[in-house]
């Protein structure tokens, strides 16, 4: 079956298509799986909550935040249509009930106040800060006024492969994310921006609410 099953999200993001490679790839490399696992200890999900992940991409996290909540309900949303149409089938084999659609951050197609919770892993660093100030202003939209954002990315920012392969490695270059990110989430309405401390150097685990 073709992955491509509807029109991609606009976006003036980077838009991933490879799909079953990048899933592949995050399946095998213990660095990405272990960070993921991270996170969702960092964002403790409550079984009552309301979540999304935005750039979900094939779903993992957001099949995983659904395994560990049961009942709450998760939403996932990527602009690529190979990626949600991935992240569906993984859904449906697990048994899981999360909500997958094509969609960009910088238009979130929920309410106000719908959320929780929203995460977002290893996506931020794809986004020009103009698109990082629309898209974290339409998180803090959906969020609910108690609600919080849970994302991890690279510790330094860098738009070029060699530079996310080198914070892989222990190396970061350029600016730190958080840095780059505590005003334009404070700028979104924002009022708490904390790094979390971890043992992965290379990452950035970044508490908002």
């Amino acid at each position: 079956m073709p992955d491509q099953v509807a029109h991609a999200a606009h976006t003036s993001g980077q838009v991933i298509h490879w799909a079953r490679w990048y899933d592949l790839f995050c399946r095998i490399i213990p660095f990405v799986r272990r960070s993921r696992e991270k996170l969702v200890e960092l964002a403790a999900p409550a079984a009552d909550e309301h979540m999304l992940d935005v750039g979900c991409g094939t779903g993992a996290l957001a099949i995983a935040l659904k395994s560990r909540v049961g009942a709450g309900k998760v939403a996932g949303i990527d602009p690529s249509p190979e990626m949600i149409e991935f992240a569906k089938r993984k859904s449906a084999e697990a048994n899981l009930d999360v909500g997958f659609q094509v969609a960009a951050i910088e238009a979130l197609p929920f309410p106000d106040a719908s959320f929780d919770l929203v995460t977002s892993s290893l996506m931020l660093h794809h986004l020009p800060d103009e698109l990082k100030r629309k898209g974290l202003a339409e998180v803090r939209r959906v969020l609910k006024p108690s609600g919080r954002l849970m994302a991890m990315d690279f510790a330094a920012q860098s738009h070029s492969a060699l530079g996310h392969l080198l914070s892989i490695l222990g190396h970061p270059l350029g600016e730190s994310t958080l840095t780059v990110l505590t005003p334009i989430l404070k700028e979104a309405g924002f009022r708490a921006v904390e790094a979390i401390p971890t043992p992965h150097k290379s990452l950035s685990f970044i508490r908002a609410h």
